[in-house]
């Protein structure tokens, strides 16, 4: 049996419209661009270029808009030059000693606040509500931190310093080494960078 030209013609149409259909049924998602349709040269993404992202905050880690906002507890503060030049030389007061207990394998919390107290600084006291009433000094145990599937709390002491209301000398000592910093004091952990995870 022959079918007229124009009804197969029908059937060859319906048939590529339903192929169309399912193709781009299954393309869910993805993008096609054609020959035609592709760019000549890749698009810039420079600064003040067409492709920038308008919502770029300057000074943001990564580039992602509202970094700063949505991260400002993990931001320490400004430090004025005057106060970050007086934590400066505290650190240096500070580094040969965590060296030399690191050289002698000590970085348990009670041997870093002694060897830190003999410096002359005071432990910082807290009053009822969490308010700072004397001190500068805070001494304590590494933070946890996840490896594989588990938290674990490596071996150590971290060292917290108040030079002064906006200036702060940050450092740690365990097995592995030492490190001495000075910044700013953080939103709401003060000199300690906050973990990460809010």
């Amino acid at each position: 049996m022959q079918t007229s030209l124009p009804g197969r013609r029908r059937r060859v149409a319906a048939t590529a419209l339903l192929l169309g259909a399912a193709l781009s049924l299954t393309a869910c998602g993805e993008q096609r661009v054609t020959a035609a349709d592709a760019p000549s040269a890749p698009p810039s993404s420079g600064p003040g270029s067409p492709a920038a992202s308008p919502y770029v905050e300057p000074g943001a880690h990564d580039g992602a808009p509202h970094y700063r906002e949505n991260n400002a507890y993990r931001l320490p503060g400004e430090m004025s030059p005057a106060d970050a030049k007086d934590a400066r030389k505290e650190a240096a007061r500070i580094e040969p000693v965590l060296k030399r207990l690191w050289g002698e394998k000590k970085w348990d919390p009670k041997s870093v606040r002694a060897a830190m107290l003999k410096l002359g600084y005071e432990e910082e006291r807290t009053g009822p509500k969490g308010e700072r009433i004397g001190g500068t000094l805070t001494v304590q145990g590494m933070e946890p931190r996840f490896e594989t599937d588990h938290y674990i709390t490596p071996e150590g002491a971290r060292v917290g310093l108040r030079v002064h209301a906006d200036a702060c000398v940050t450092a740690f000592v365990q097995k592995t080494n030492y490190q001495v910093s000075t910044n700013g004091p953080y939103m709401e952990t003060g000199c300690f960078e906050p973990p990460s995870g809010h």
